[in-house]
């Protein structure tokens, strides 16, 4: 169950945090995965990490918020290890991202939040969709936040602007591929482990019911589902991986 043997996963911005764990799980069911960062060292420290626990992952450095990048990449990328059957759109936090109110927040940093969760989503599904849909299998999988589902008190306005943006294409282009055998769908997740820190956070950590922060590998195993043949009749949804804070 859940075998990924054969196919190539591409994840974004899975160079550290949520995005390796995700890389990890993925190549442990079997999947020859690329790991994307915007920074190759990065990329090449969770190659090393897959390839150590007997998985086969390679380095695909490229800005996903730069289209043109994105198609030469994608171009090359299937051109060295096959066709991407798998999507994971995980990058989404900008570099310096703080928790500022939206009041504060200087408007020149606005287009950050949704370069990055909106359009680099659109820019790497384009990239690999068609051929997706010509071969009549692949799995877009959206890696979203809480953010995006309820508001906040501290300060991530436009980060959750953006997040909510993508869930709504999702479910568009979820009903736009159902016939092809691509499905699409989103993960929400709740407060991870590695996060700020901040008096803020610390308060929304105690609240959450299973009594503890996300890990990536929780990630992962969902991802893993929803890339799985068994998940081919899941499309279209938004799944909370958030310990029961959400609900």
């Amino acid at each position: 169950m859940f075998d990924l043997g054969g196919r190539v996963a591409l994840v974004t911005g899975a160079g550290q945090g949520v995005g390796a764990g995700v890389a990890d799980s993925l190549a442990a069911q079997g999947a020859t995965v690329a790991v994307n960062d915007l920074h190759a060292d990065r990329a090449a420290a969770t190659v090393d990490a897959v390839t150590a626990a007997g998985g086969t992952a390679v380095v695909a450095a490229f800005d996903v918020t730069d289209p043109a990048a994105v198609a030469e990449s994608v171009g090359a990328l299937e051109a060295d290890v096959g066709p991407v059957d798998i999507l994971v759109n995980n990058a989404g936090i900008p570099a310096g991202m703080a928790m500022v109110r939206f009041a504060e927040l200087d408007p020149d940093d606005w287009a950050q939040y949704v370069d990055l969760n909106l359009y680099g989503v659109l820019h790497c599904t384009r990239a690999v969709l068609d051929g997706m849909v010509d071969r009549g299998w692949g799995r877009v999988i959206v890696i979203s936040s809480g953010a995006a589902q309820v508001g906040a008190q501290f300060g991530i306005s436009l980060y959750g602007a953006a997040k909510s943006a993508a869930l709504g294409w999702m479910r568009h282009l979820a009903q736009e591929t159902a016939r092809s055998g691509v499905t699409v769908n989103a993960l929400a997740l709740g407060l991870m482990a590695g996060a700020d820190g901040s008096a803020e956070t610390d308060a929304v950590a105690r609240t959450i019911p299973v009594g503890r922060l996300g890990e990536p590998a929780d990630v992962g195993a969902a991802v893993v589902y929803l890339a799985s043949e068994e998940a081919s009749w899941t499309t279209g949804q938004t799944i909370g991986v958030n310990g029961g804070s959400i609900t």
